[in-house]
């Protein structure tokens, strides 16, 4: 009977036909969550039309729907550690079609924000679900660079809400934005037959038939069985404990919280972005379908700087990568505030995409390999939980700053400050307490000790 860690056998697999089943699926769940989350901001300026409600009203509801990502984060994220990420993920799915769909037949506004705010608690779930899941199933000598292009489905998926969008708001109405969610379920069945579990899960409940066939097609050999003894090395050193404790196990506390600050600051910009954008720039002069291009301009930016974030990571490390975006975020968003050139707005909304949702992508991976094995889904669902508290701010701090007398591109200036705070959270980060550490090309491993 051979002792096998699958996260091992896995971290030095070369990416095959299995990997990609995996990749192609997240991809899919994650460019399904872009799409959803970007159809508020796209619908905004019709719904305020539709429901006769103001600016800051609007910001309220935008914040609502971040406060329900923000419970799911915290209920479903932590629960895919205990009942199998799959699960979640799948659930997910389902409930963010079904009821984005009811969303696009709301009456009234306190209707609407009822099923939205149901929708936006598994949006809330998904992603780290999916982000985890794809880091456990990627080889790690390129683990980085496979997330961040997983990742670029999410900056799809706003693409394919925009284009949507440009034709929706011309020749029907915003509901239909949110009817052709209900898409989501007809590939459900399809999902459950492809996508494996977590096999971190299966450890747990010894299940040695799965991970066999699990590490067999990862491998694309025969030579694991039943009868192999699994496990994970990183459980069994831990302390006992529940998960979210085991946060601040082993001195991680201090990096903890500054992760949480970080993501606080970063989903705070993307909040705001994604439910502002296309009515900052509809202020500022620009009309519907130009509003709705610069939206695009911003996806494409986030896909640009996710690659571009992630290529780099694998030669620089992810600090590096990750302080060079913000602290140029930081001065793209101060010039946004100022600029009257319509090719250099361009310019820079698209540097502004890659410096806040490309920066976001790149810090997912970052925490989810900073912690232990069986604590990766809650230490990235709780610092993605905690940073939507910058989710609910920011809609609503931009919905209060339309009702003053405020020039509309100003407001970006606003977007500068959590930029810079996040810089600042990183840079204190105690990377020789992480788990895994990557540093350019070379990848240091630590194993969590006893306390």
């Amino acid at each position: 009977m051979n002792k096998v860690n699958p996260e091992t056998v896995i971290a030095q697999s070369k990416f095959n036909k299995f990997h990609l089943v995996i990749f192609l699926w997240c991809f899919f769940a994650i460019s399904s969550d872009g799409f959803d989350i970007a159809l508020y901001g796209i619908a905004l300026p019709e719904m305020l039309v539709d429901y006769n409600i103001t600016p800051a009203q609007a910001g309220a509801i935008g914040s609502y729907t971040m406060i329900g990502m923000m419970v799911g984060t915290f209920l479903l994220g932590s629960l895919g550690d205990v009942i199998g990420k799959k699960k979640v993920l799948t659930f997910s799915l389902i409930i963010i079609g079904l009821f984005n769909f009811l969303a696009g037949f709301a009456p009234n506004e306190t209707t609407f924000i009822i099923f939205r705010f149901i929708a936006a608690i598994c949006m809330g779930g998904l992603m780290p679900a999916v982000i985890s899941l794809m880091a456990e199933y990627s080889p790690l000598k390129n683990r980085a660079m496979i997330v961040a292009l997983m990742y670029t489905g999410y900056s799809i998926g706003t693409i394919g809400a925009s284009l949507f969008g440009i034709f929706a708001l011309e020749y029907l109405s915003w509901r239909f934005l949110f009817w052709i969610s209900i898409l989501t379920l007809l590939v459900i069945p399809f999902l459950l037959k492809q996508f494996p579990e977590s096999t971190t899960y299966h450890v747990r409940k010894g299940n040695n038939v799965e991970i066999a066939n699990i590490l067999n097609k990862v491998t694309g050999s025969s030579s694991y069985s039943e009868k192999d003894s699994f496990y994970l090395t990183d459980v069994s050193r831990e302390t006992k404990g529940v998960p979210v404790q085991k946060l601040f196990n082993n001195n991680r506390a201090f990096s903890t919280v500054m992760f949480w600050i970080a993501v606080i600051g970063t989903l705070m910009m993307i909040a705001g972005l994604g439910n502002w954008l296309p009515n900052i720039m509809q202020e500022s002069g620009f009309g519907v379908s130009s509003s709705l291009i610069f939206t695009m301009t911003l996806a494409v930016g986030q896909i640009a700087g996710t690659i571009a974030g992630g290529y780099m990571v694998d030669r620089i490390g992810h600090r590096n990568v990750l302080l060079t975006l913000l602290f140029t975020g930081t001065l793209c968003f101060a010039a946004l505030s100022f600029t009257g050139s319509t090719a250099l707005l361009f310019v820079l909304i698209a540097v502004a995409g890659a410096c806040t949702a490309g920066t976001q992508n790149l810090i997912n991976p970052y925490i989810t390999m900073f912690y232990p094995t069986d604590i990766r889904g809650t230490g990235l669902s709780v610092a993605v939980g905690v940073g939507r508290i910058g989710s609910v701010l920011g809609p609503l701090l931009i919905g209060m700053i339309f009702m003053t007398n405020i020039a509309p591109q100003m407001s970006f200036l606003g977007f500068a400050i959590p930029c810079l705070l996040s810089a600042v959270a990183l840079l204190f980060v105690q990377e020789k307490h992480a788990t895994i550490v990557q540093r350019g090309r070379k990848v240091n491993h630590r194993l969590s000790t006893q306390e």
